[in-house]
């Protein structure tokens, strides 16, 4: 194996090279953080209405990226449901934002399953970049004053005793 050393210079030399070449990969860390003003957004739901987050300042804001392919958002739709029945007459808010969804396809998600909070349609892309999407369903819990306090990654029980002592410390 007297080529040994040229090979493994040229593997080495290509591999360098590909570093340099390849795009890097898009993250979006560092932008939504805990404990600093949550990235403030103007969407339209389904119905037309105009929200922005700066419009509801005084209430705990409950704000959950789900698409209509996603298994686990499925999941835990009937336990938000149940939170924001509990939470009716309370300062607080649940919105929806449609994530790498069709909003066609809520409409078809919406004749067969309930969904009484809005759902926010927005360009998915510059929600990403305001919050650091990493995957769905995510969800953030904004205090009053526009705070964002919690970032949870993945399906909760939403009803259960543990996400309703998480929402009342911010109430």
């Amino acid at each position: 194996m007297k080529y040994k050393g040229i090979i493994l210079a040229i593997l080495l030399t290509v591999a360098v090279a590909a570093l340099l070449v390849l795009p890097e990969k898009k993250t979006y860390g560092g932008a939504a953080s805990v404990g600093m003003p949550a990235p403030e957004f103007e969407y339209r739901d389904t119905e037309g209405r105009l929200w922005r987050l700066s419009d509801l300042r005084g209430k705990v804001v409950f704000l959950n990226f789900w698409a209509t392919w996603c298994p686990a958002c499925k999941s835990e739709m009937p336990s938000k449901e149940a939170l924001h029945e509990k939470m009716k007459g309370r300062p607080f808010q649940m919105l929806g934002i449609l994530f790498r969804d069709d909003p066609g396809s809520l409409a078809a998600y919406l004749k067969t399953r309930r969904v009484s909070f809005p759902t926010l349609i927005g360009p998915w892309k510059e929600t990403a970049k305001l919050y650091g999407i990493i995957g769905i369903p995510q969800t953030f819990i904004i205090d009053k004053e526009g705070i964002l306090r919690e970032r949870i990654v993945g399906p909760r029980e939403w009803d259960g005793p543990e996400a309703l002592a998480m929402i009342e410390k911010w109430l």
